[in-house]
């Protein structure tokens, strides 16, 4: 490489950024790339319409802010990685494509355009490739895009969904016993506080509690048309803050780190095979002079 490098301590490179004639070097001496993909999609007054876009764009970067810490402490470099722009748009659930300032995509569309994200990143180079979600119904597009990719290209592609990264319990103990989770809630709202305070008004909005769940304790995904009470979002606005907010960042970014980690340090995969499963008669042996079915082919039973 002649003048695009890493900090010392590693991180990340913005692709957009790379000369092309330096790309086939860059590639080779990163560790992954690293995708955002969000939504533009209503959150209520309170919170921007590129809130699943400065989230997920968020913590992509803290996926890379390994670099200054470790290398801060005297320790090894950090893992190296290149990061694209973020997809900005998706398939959006007919719970918000009513509401202003929504721009859906059809499913089928998200898969088949994400698929072609994937794989150009890959061939170009990455075939680790991380894909920070900040838009719950691109978990179901993005993984069918990567199974497609990983079908067809060498290639370990890790999606995070930074919402996953705190848990139930994690977000009762700093919230309370109200429900903070949710489109709009109390935690994604805190979590935006976490990167770009200027871009919340709190006092927009009072809280408008949301649906309960079902009273079980097994995992389910429920879908409804428009759940009640609802205006495009609900939650308890009331519990956010920028504190808050902060410890969100600060934990889902260091749970990241540690997948990252742990995933570039893990063997690669082997490629994909577009041979046909094996055919047992393939391994059977070869029938002698005096077996019986040598000339007629038969099986040795009816049919």
């Amino acid at each position: 490489m002649d003048g695009v490098t890493w900090p010392a301590g590693g991180g990340l490179l913005p692709a957009t950024r790379i000369p092309g004639g330096e790309l086939a070097a860059v590639a080779a001496a990163a560790d992954y790339a690293v995708l955002p993909v969000g939504a533009v999609e209503w959150h209520g007054p309170h919170l921007p319409l590129g809130t699943d876009l400065i989230l997920a764009e968020g913590f992509a970067a803290e996926a890379g802010g390994i670099a200054g810490r470790v290398a801060g402490a005297g320790g090894a470099a950090g893992p190296r990685g290149v990061l694209f722009p973020a997809v900005p748009y998706a398939a959006c659930p007919g719970q918000t494509r009513p509401w202003p300032g929504t721009v859906s995509i059809r499913p089928e569309i998200a898969v088949g355009y994400l698929a072609d994200v994937i794989e150009g990143i890959v061939a170009a180079g990455f075939p680790r490739l991380l894909i920070v979600n900040g838009h719950d119904a691109n978990m179901s597009t993005v993984r069918a895009a990567m199974e497609w990719v990983s079908g067809r290209r060498t290639a370990s592609l890790l999606l995070v969904n930074w919402f996953q990264l705190v848990t139930p319990a994690e977000t009762t103990e700093l919230y309370g016993p109200l429900t903070a989770r949710g489109h709009g809630g109390a935690y994604e709202t805190s979590g935006v506080l976490g990167f770009d305070p200027g871009a919340v008004r709190l006092d927009a909005v009072t809280d408008l509690p949301p649906k309960p769940k079902l009273p079980v304790g097994h995992p389910y995904v429920l879908v409804e048309s428009r759940p009640d009470p609802w205006q495009g979002w609900s939650g308890h606005i009331s519990l956010a803050s920028e504190a808050a907010g902060r410890q969100v960042r600060a934990t889902a970014g260091a749970r990241l780190r540690e997948i990252v980690a742990a995933w570039v340090a893990a063997p690669p995969p082997a490629p994909p095979t577009a041979d046909p499963l094996p055919d047992p008669a393939a391994d059977s042996p070869a029938p002698t002079a005096g077996d019986p079915t040598a000339a007629t082919g038969a099986t040795g039973g009816d049919r």
